[in-house]
């Protein structure tokens, strides 16, 4: 395992979920490379966001092995698959509706200010405020959203919102970041813009990202190498070219 360590960040080993007698993720064995922009594709049902939440610990798996940086993550608890650097987004973003775009980003940074011991004594922690609210900016500059720091989040579109939930995700200094279908919901001029973001975020904080979508029109390009699956089954990969022109995956998408 040590040289996977060193080249991937995330391995998954014959992952199984049930949910009685459907299996939603059938075996599927994935390998996820540092820096990349991994994809994994599949028509609405295919069983892509239960794999992921099998993944992050929001649902215990029923067979199978998640290693992420070198370690051996299969069904810890989603706390601590977060912790470790693991970190997802969902579908439909929650953020902290009547709070500012900086004021969500801010939230997702650990601050040694909140302890009931430190936080009277602002000399020990204003010095960190400083450089937590510096650090917001930059990812803000970098996700289009600077010119929105004031804004209460109810206020953004939908796109802008799928935006902050990244942000806030790098906020959190995660190594590994699935996002779960960033571009659903969002108009097709804007969405390339999201996915050219995320692709330039990967080399700049040195994050890795898996990308949950089914729309492979517009996010099959921005892919390093991708993955798909159908009916809980991976039916396919490798790179973008390859998949696109993949009988079997052709035969899901067009019928």
């Amino acid at each position: 395992m040590t040289n996977e360590k060193s080249e991937y960040i995330l391995i998954t080993e014959n992952l199984t979920k049930r949910f009685g007698g459907l299996i939603a993720v059938n075996n599927v064995s994935i390998k996820v490379k540092r820096n990349s922009l991994t994809m994994l594709m599949g028509p609405n049902g295919a069983g892509k966001s239960t794999f992921v939440n099998t993944c992050t610990g929001v649902l215990k798996p029923d067979g199978g092995k998640v290693i992420f940086d070198g370690v051996d993550i299969t069904g810890w608890p989603p706390h601590k698959v977060y912790r470790a650097g693991f970190v997802r987004t969902f579908q439909i973003p929650a953020p902290f509706q009547k709070l500012t775009v900086l004021e969500n980003v801010l939230a997702s940074m650990s601050h040694s200010g909140e302890s009931p011991i430190r936080a009277p004594i602002r000399p020990l922690w204003i010095k960190e405020e400083e450089e937590k609210v510096e650090r917001a900016f930059e990812i803000l500059k970098n996700v289009g959203l600077e010119d929105h720091w004031d804004v209460e989040a109810f206020r953004l579109g939908g796109g802008q919102l799928k935006m902050l939930e990244v942000s806030r995700a790098l906020a959190t200094g995660a190594k590994l970041i699935a996002l779960d279908e960033p571009i659903g919901g969002v108009d097709p001029a804007y969405a390339g813009n999201i996915l050219t973001y995320v692709s330039n975020l990967r080399k700049k904080w040195d994050v890795t990202f898996l990308l949950i979508e089914h729309r492979i029109d517009i996010a099959l390009p921005f892919a390093d190498y991708v993955y798909v699956m159908d009916r809980g089954k991976l039916i396919a990969e490798g790179l973008p070219d390859e998949v696109a022109n993949n009988p079997k995956v052709i035969e899901i998408y067009i019928g």
